[in-house]
């Protein structure tokens, strides 16, 4: 007598207690009542002959093996939806829904222009936005939360696919008393020395920016860090220090009406702005078309 299979349902069970550690919240997780997953879980452990779990009343922990099986069971999932994505595709090309990422200093300033271009392309997409920290993007994308996301290189992504989509510089804001900063402008030599008010930990801008220059003095100012751009503005503006603003901010409208001296920097290492997606993503094609129109509306930006 053959031993039942396993199913993709028992698997998206196993996976959620797995991320929750808590049969209440699993079950929420997966639209289903508690008793129904718990029947589930008993059901795919006596088909493996394995424990996947201890239960108390207080707490779930899962086993060595359960945490093994929940990880290849999370990627078995993400190819199941692969394959729903592959079929629907062909049906309806660049129809259907999609979750996009983006980064905080990218997000707001590029996608509010780009919708428009995106909607008229793809009148039968839905898009869905999240905006959160590049790790926590690339989490979400590798865990198939995320169909694609727009995130700033250098940054070790892993084995991702991504399209290019364009350079973003750099201006050097200061208070307007700074008569150091000359109008117009100006090359990293301004900076040798000086300490930047930059954005907290967990934004890859604050790495960028103190990598504008590789070669040159240039320090964070542990005294303060801003939780975004706009907060970071207001700072330099009261006159507490200067900092770098990414070019697409600025372009954006982001630093208008602010009381700051602003300076290109002509001679600043650029960050790279790119889209990524699974390589194993039956939507390839879209995520370039995609990119394509990103980078339509930030060259629309530069010329408005």
């Amino acid at each position: 007598m053959s031993m039942p299979g396993i199913s993709l349902r028992q698997i998206g069970f196993l996976v959620a207690l797995s991320d929750e550690l808590n049969f209440s919240r699993a079950a929420e997780a997966c639209n289903v009542t508690q008793p129904t997953l718990s029947a589930g879980l008993r059901e795919l452990e006596g088909t493996l002959g394995v424990q996947l779990a201890e239960r108390t009343r207080r707490s779930v922990i899962m086993t060595p093996v359960g945490r093994e099986i929940a990880e290849r069971g999370r990627r078995l999932l993400i190819g199941a939806q692969d394959i729903e994505t592959l079929a629907a595709e062909q049906s309806k090309p660049h129809a259907g829904d999609l979750t996009l990422g983006a980064i905080p200093t990218i997000g707001p300033f590029l996608l509010p222009r780009a919708l428009p271009r995106i909607r008229d392309a793809f009148p039968n997409l839905r898009l869905f936005l999240r905006e959160e920290m590049t790790e926590s993007l690339l989490d979400g994308l590798h865990g198939g939360r995320l169909d694609a996301v727009v995130i700033a290189q250098p940054f070790e992504i892993g084995n991702l696919e991504t399209a290019f989509m364009f350079d973003d510089g750099y201006h050097l804001a200061a208070p307007p008393s700074q008569a150091e900063v000359p109008d117009g402008a100006v090359t990293g030599e301004v900076l040798t020395g000086k300490r930047l008010m930059l954005l907290e930990k967990g934004h890859c801008l604050q790495r960028h920016a103190l990598s504008a220059y590789p070669g040159a003095d240039i320090r964070p100012d542990e005294s303060f860090s801003a939780t975004s751009l706009s907060t970071l503005i207001a700072m330099v503006s009261e006159g507490l220090g200067i900092t770098l603003l990414p070019d697409l901010s600025i372009d954006a409208g982001a630093a208008r009406g602010s009381q700051l001296r602003l300076a290109p920097l002509a001679d600043a290492c650029p960050r790279h702005v790119v889209m990524a997606w699974r390589k194993t993503s039956a939507r390839a094609g879209l995520f370039r078309d995609l990119a394509a129109l990103l980078t339509q509306s930030r060259d629309a930006m530069r010329t408005a």
